[in-house]
């Protein structure tokens, strides 16, 4: 059954194919095949994910290449992303990319800028431990056609022009209602679907954090007069006007002078925020998009609620002072993705989707407060002009300097996997190592997203035992230094286990203590 005929029943529409009937009573292993709603219930896939953006579509990847069948909803009706939206994204977001080998397209697109900001203070990347010590500028429309090439090779179906609207979970799977009137079921339920998620608000999860104190508009439009160079910083916030590659459209970002409704703005809009920074609206017209953020800053209580989840946006919104965003979603997709489909797999237990809560949203808080700080910074009040003054003269200071890039990077970011060596939780360098087979990069072996348990001692003299088909065994010689950010050189290890988002979830010292308990907690107990 294709995606058209899905679609069709879906919404409950003829596409002259017989209509595939729910078998009721008869769940097979990986599919939900209950009908129980009084409705045609068409099974699209183990895991729906709402949402078609960066988070939604990496999340969907991560699930297809583990083997499970993921599916995308999207309300928008068609791929194109109107505006150009965010602007790149940091360091580990591009080695998690990296990871999956599709890295390249987004470097041969972008452009790499080695610094990376904290308010206006420009700092320093180039001496961290990464092969990509750089920022990469790419406006988010870009990013999103090169991740839906990649899903589509995967064989990702996006079912377009569809919204979740509400939904029920029992023991079994999650009963979707889409907006038309439709309904899906899955075994889970992933909200992927922005700031305003349906999927959040539907699941019953609290949002708390800090309402906006200010907003601003962003725009794409086309002038008549001629417009400054530069951004300008003042009392109110961050403005600038440029033009883009066609040579036509002028990309526009103003602070208002007084926060914003929480309505769609329009031109008038726009005009009356840059006369009120400018003295004149520079005659905008044509407007190609137009849209307001603001600083809210908020965080979901939990990411998961028994059988639905969420992750990027719909977990967590900020401002987008410091270039988080797409990352963080990002970060939230490779952490789940191999979790979840272990699970829809039944290799694990539902209890290891309760670690995806555990690091992310940590991680996820600790980005948020940057944020925050960003956005303080970005404005020229004289006494916040003397935070920034301090706040710089700190960060000439190496170490200070080092702290904030790793955040900023995400280079830094820590899951508590308990006590031991220092690259427990923390991810995998990509090392140039040598194998049976030729020279390789570590990051090579987590192209298909699977588990690694790297073997850098005595070839063979690390056994998986039950795990063998489960987990990858390289064996492999490293003679170079082992450096992570922020902390500098550590001892070499005798063995790493490499979870498949690139973290280490285990450390040898030349003995396998230890490998067992943390194959079973991470890969599923084991089997005879």
């Amino acid at each position: 059954m294709g995606p058209r005929h899905f679609q069709c029943i879906a919404q409950q529409r003829a596409c002259g194919k017989p209509p595939v009937m729910p078998q009721t009573g008869s769940d097979v292993p990986g599919k939900r095949r209950t009908g129980k709603l009084g409705k045609l219930v068409v099974v699209m896939a183990d895991v729906i994910v709402a949402g078609a953006g960066p988070t939604g579509m990496m999340l969907a990847a991560e699930l297809t290449l583990a083997g499970v069948d993921a599916a995308i909803v999207e309300r928008r009706p068609t791929p194109e992303l109107v505006g150009s939206r965010a602007g790149g994204f940091h360091s580990r977001t591009i080695e998690i990319l990296d990871q999956r080998g599709i890295a390249d397209q987004f470097l041969a697109e972008g452009q790499r800028v080695q610094a990376a900001f904290f308010g206006n203070t420009k700092l320093d990347v180039s001496d961290f431990p990464t092969r990509h010590p750089y920022t990469l500028g790419l406006w988010q429309n870009h990013i999103e056609r090169i991740l839906a090439g990649w899903i589509e090779e995967l064989g990702v179906p996006v079912q377009r022009g569809l919204e979740v609207a509400d939904f029920d979970q029992d023991h079994g799977g999650v009963d979707v209602r889409l907006a038309d009137g439709g309904r899906m079921q899955a075994q889970y339920l992933v909200g992927a679907d922005g700031g305003r998620s349906a999927v959040r608000k539907a699941a019953g999860i609290e949002f708390p954090g800090w309402d906006a104190t200010r907003s601003s508009l962003i725009a794409e439009v086309q002038v008549t007069e001629e417009t400054p160079a530069g951004a300008r910083i003042d009392e109110v916030g961050i403005h600038g006007l440029h033009l883009m590659e066609d040579g036509r459209t002028t990309r526009v970002i103003v602070t208002e002078k007084e926060l914003g409704p929480a309505t769609e703005p329009g031109l008038a809009d726009l005009a009356k925020a840059l006369t009120e920074v400018y003295d004149t609206d520079f005659g905008v017209h044509h407007p190609r998009w137009i849209s307001r953020f603001t600083d809210a800053t908020r965080q979901a209580a939990t990411y998961r609620s028994g059988r639905v989840l969420l992750a990027g946006d719909a977990a967590h919104i900020h401002a987008p002072s410091g270039g988080q965003g797409i990352g963080l979603g990002i970060q939230d997709a490779v952490n789940l993705g191999w979790k979840l489909a272990q699970v829809v797999k039944g290799i694990t237990p539902a209890s290891l989707l309760d670690t995806y809560h555990a690091e992310r949203h940590p991680a996820g808080a600790r980005a948020l407060k940057h944020t925050m700080a960003q956005s303080l910074m970005q404005r020229a009040d004289p006494r916040i002009g003397a935070l920034a003054d301090t706040v710089a003269g700190l960060l000439a200071i190496d170490e200070a300097r080092k702290q904030v890039v790793g955040l900023i990077s995400g280079l830094d970011v820590h899951y508590d996997l308990g006590e031991g060596h220092p690259l427990l939780g923390r991810r995998i360098p990509d090392l140039d190592i040598a194998t049976a087979g030729g020279p390789l990069r570590v990051f090579t072996l987590l192209h298909q997203a699977r588990p690694v348990l790297l073997n850098l001692g005595a070839p063979g003299s690390i056994d998986p035992g039950p795990w063998a088909e489960r987990v990858q065994v390289v064996d492999a010689a490293y003679d170079g230094g082992w450096e992570l950010p922020v902390i500098g050189p550590v001892s070499a290890p005798a063995a790493v286990l490499v979870r498949p988002d690139g973290h280490v979830a285990w450390t040898g010292d030349g003995t396998q203590s230890g490998l067992q308990e943390a194959l079973a907690r991470w890969f599923g107990p084991a089997r005879g």
